[in-house]
């Protein structure tokens, strides 16, 4: 079998980006054949097919070619057309499309008969702003394909501008385009997720739910046999640095918290008030802003602390940080909401607490022993073996087997 992965960043930017590359990747290595499409970018990790990829569409530069090609990328869709008729793949499995390669592409696939499966990483087929959250709360207007409360609410980046453009996108691809009507099969990484979306109106027999997989980090692997887990004094967020990601609700907790208890802060900055907030709220001396890290300097501050916090205030769909920290062997605190819950059992391999309640946050944390934070992280560790590769791969193959059965052509 042939395999087309499709994103629109071909390096890491974020948990989309990880879970396209590590997928295309172990693929690779079960003896298939992976080509890849998607944009040029001086980051991008080597490709052969690199030759094929769509220019890169920067939205934050202002320009009617780039505005064009938000809502029909003519680049992407002739590049496309071109690696398929040297390529000839079986099946296509698309990830992060819209706004840069456009679902345009979508029907250059069905054009030349390829059976097609998307993996949901976000809302964004039922939220023109992807995250059914707006105005610092949950947020489902858009129900019913009313798309026009994005515009009216300016709930992409408190922009009108950008709102509008959103709503015309979904109003393109959803109702005149009907584009991901022609997905056979759509991959939901949470049972919370699938459910949302039938709610919206999608058909159930369509979205498979197929949990993502992950890989413990080298730490875990070299010291698993010795069992030995890690217990330092500070407790450690790592993520996007956004409204919905709940950090305000982190940094109210830590107030409620003792001095001796640290936070250290991992995440990209440039545009982000985190640090005037820590500032105001005079936690300079307790919590520090780390930046962006990757690779063995993110394991090792992973692998180093007492836990790992996710406060988030939106539907987590089914991150990959807490995996990343639950297959280290670490406590992890999340909120209870979206698909969260599917993967912490509170007080056996981790914790949860109400999604915006920083008080029953603290509570969680104060009341984080040595002995039960060994017991929980241990069992979160030998947990993960639910989400390993080996297990993720046959029921990946049973979706590409069952998309290919389809007939809709």
């Amino acid at each position: 079998m042939k395999i087309l992965q499709i994103n629109k960043f071909h390096y890491l930017r974020g948990g989309a980006d990880r879970h396209y590359l590590e997928l295309s990747e172990n693929l690779k290595y079960e003896g298939y054949e992976v080509i890849n499409f998607s944009m040029r970018h001086p980051q991008n990790i080597a490709c052969a097919q690199e030759g094929y990829f769509a220019e890169n569409v920067a939205l934050d530069r202002f320009s009617l070619k780039n505005i064009f090609k938000y809502f029909y990328n003519y680049d992407a869709v002739a590049k496309l057309e071109k690696l398929i008729e040297t390529e000839k793949p079986d099946i296509a499995h698309l990830h992060n499309i819209y706004h840069q390669l456009t679902p345009a592409i979508i029907h250059v696939l069905k054009r030349h008969k390829i059976k097609i499966v998307l993996t949901l990483h976000d809302y964004k087929i039922i939220c023109p702003n992807y995250q059914l959250f707006a105005r610092s709360q949950i947020c489902e207007r858009c129900r019913g394909g009313k798309y026009y409360n994005c515009a009216m609410t300016k709930c992409v980046k408190n922009s009108r501008a950008k709102s509008i453009m959103a709503t015309l996108e979904a109003y393109l691809y959803r109702r005149i385009f009907k584009s991901y009507e022609l997905v056979d099969i759509f991959i939901a990484p949470s049972q919370f997720m699938k459910n949302k979306f039938v709610d919206f109106g999608w058909p159930a027999e369509k979205i498979a739910v197929l949990k993502n997989f992950t890989k413990p980090t080298k730490e875990v692997v070299v010291k698993k046999k010795h069992m030995l887990f890690f217990d330092n004094d500070y407790l450690l967020y790592f993520g996007r640095l956004s409204d919905e990601k709940g950090i305000d609700i982190l940094l109210s907790a830590m107030k409620l918290l003792p001095e001796d208890v640290k936070l250290k802060i991992i995440g990209k900055f440039e545009n982000s008030l985190i640090s005037r907030d820590v500032e105001n709220r005079e936690l300079n001396s307790r919590v520090e802003l780390l930046g962006f890290k990757s690779g063995a300097e993110l394991e090792n501050l992973i692998c180093n602390a007492k836990a790992v916090v996710v406060p988030s205030i939106w539907y987590e769909n089914m991150p990959l940080s807490v995996l990343e920290a639950m297959a280290a062997g670490k406590v992890v605190i999340a909120s209870r909401i979206g698909g969260i819950p599917e993967i912490i059992r509170d007080g056996e391999n981790g914790l949860l607490f109400e999604a915006g309640n920083a008080i029953d946050l603290a509570r969680k944390i104060s009341g984080l022993n040595r002995a039960d934070s060994d017991a929980i992280g241990a069992r979160a560790r030998f947990g993960m073996d639910e989400f390993n590769w080996e297990k993720y791969y046959p029921r990946l193959m049973t979706v590409y087997r069952e998309a290919q059965k389809i007939n809709s052509f």
